[in-house]
């Protein structure tokens, strides 16, 4: 039977330009040189290939994610429920690109109890994924989707887990690459630089774990 990735989410080069250009205008003045960054649900490593660090980690239950980063990043196979390999308080910065949708509540609960106890003080979570208040319509054709969430729903429930949001972009990016408009980096800058993004289905969300 063929995979999900050859499926739903085949290599497209397009990703890589798009990560290329969101990682060095956007998410890397966040990140110090010697931070550590682990990317739960890596894929084919598109954030975790293009950030500048001390040690990157990365993690999937796709055995496919080995082939598609350098050697320098430490990568872990399996399941994004089991952080338990991790030192507590060793990460500064961890990033979920379009995974949480596809975890059950209880699933995203421990996830989010592990990442807790994992994060430096003053380590942040930062989540990117498909907002359902702007992409009902296109939401279900993942048919590996399992939970629904708005910027709204999914800012509370991390509050009911122990966080504190920082920051919150209902409209952070469009949905998908596979559209009719061209994946260039001076496009790409040109809309991260603009007051209102039209055609934003995605949000972003950094939070921080509050202290027991």
């Amino acid at each position: 039977m063929k995979t999900y990735h050859e499926t739903r989410l085949p290599y497209d080069k397009k990703r890589e330009v798009l990560w290329a250009t969101l990682c060095k205008s956007y998410f890397q003045r966040q990140i110090p040189e010697d931070a550590c960054v682990l990317e739960l649900g890596a894929g084919y490593g598109h954030f975790i290939n293009n950030i500048r660090c001390a040690k990157r980690i990365a993690v999937d239950q796709w055995d496919g994610l080995k082939d598609h980063v350098p050697r320098d990043v430490a990568t872990h196979i399996g399941k994004v429920t089991d952080l338990s390999f991790l030192e507590p308080g060793s990460v500064d910065f961890v990033f979920a690109s379009n995974l949480f949708e596809h975890l059950t509540q209880a699933e995203l609960s421990l996830v989010l109890e592990q990442v807790r106890t994992k994060l430096k003080p003053g380590g942040t979570l930062n989540i990117l994924q498909p907002n359902y208040r702007f992409a009902y319509k296109e939401y279900f054709d993942d048919f590996t989707h399992m939970s629904v969430y708005s910027h709204l729903s999914l800012c509370d429930f991390l509050a009911t887990q122990g966080f504190r949001v920082v920051d919150c972009k209902p409209k952070f990016l469009p949905l998908t690459v596979k559209s009719r408009f061209p994946v260039w980096p001076v496009l790409i800058q040109l809309y991260l630089a603009l007051p209102f993004k039209p055609m934003g289905k995605q949000m972003l969300i950094r939070a921080v774990a509050v202290e027991a």
